[in-house]
């Protein structure tokens, strides 16, 4: 039995994703850190998201993607679709520290930790071209003294998978439809202000993405033709 199209984009999203998480940083596998900050980017190298692990990279970022059994893709906030590249930044010093084998050393990394995220969260927001990502909540205000560590950052798509998922209209057609996932779970739930702002932030990067392909038609020889019959 041939395989399905869908199977076909499945099979090569688990093998980037695979090949990201073995990829070499600083002696061990990205995704064996246990303690670390990641985010994810759309097709555009747009920031979509920002997290924070206690658990494996691995573990954390394959629930996102693969998996479907977080807040966020349940929720529809983020769609996994829409993720292109992945960066960490793994609290390298912190790894093997258990709560259990050290109490003190646990807490010291939750501290950083908390305070990595909201200075991720508020550096991808400068660099973003909406202003906003999609995150539901903001990070708490934390202060952090120590400085940001090295990233990790890679794409996770294949060119194959490129070719049939980064054509605009395609990319439209998804976006809208999360778009009108969220607002269905607005209007049937008690949900803080926060979904409210990342529909707002997805109506905005729909806008703009529609108004980028509206241009390439306006440009293309056949819509001038057929303005000139």
């Amino acid at each position: 039995m041939a395989k399905t199209e869908t199977s076909f984009e499945t099979t090569e999203l688990r093998r980037k994703l695979d090949a990201f998480l073995k990829s070499d940083f600083r002696g061990r596998p990205i995704g064996q850190y246990t303690f670390g900050v990641y985010a994810f980017y759309d097709y555009d190298r747009e920031p979509i998201y920002v997290g924070q692990t206690k658990e494996k990279v691995s573990t954390r970022i394959r629930r996102h993607l693969t998996n479907q059994r977080t807040d966020a893709v349940a929720m529809s906030v983020l769609d996994p679709f829409e993720v292109g590249e992945i960066e960490v930044w793994p609290l390298v010093e912190f790894q093997g520290v258990t709560k259990k084998g050290d109490q003190q050393r646990y807490n010291e990394a939750e501290e950083i930790l908390n305070g990595l995220e909201r200075r991720i969260f508020e550096r991808l927001i400068a660099d973003s071209a909406f202003g906003a990502i999609l995150n539901e909540k903001e990070p708490p205000a934390v202060d952090l003294t120590t400085p940001v560590p090295d990233s990790f950052r890679d794409s996770v798509v294949s060119e194959r998978v490129k070719e049939v998922r980064d054509h605009p209209d395609v990319r439209i057609a998804r976006r809208a439809l999360t778009i009108s996932r969220l607002a269905q779970v607005i209007s049937e739930r008690q949900v803080n202000p926060g979904l409210r702002h990342t529909l707002v932030a997805q109506a905005r990067r729909l806008e703009a993405l529609a108004n980028e392909r509206l241009k390439d038609f306006d440009k293309s020889p056949s819509s001038k033709s057929d303005s000139q019959t």
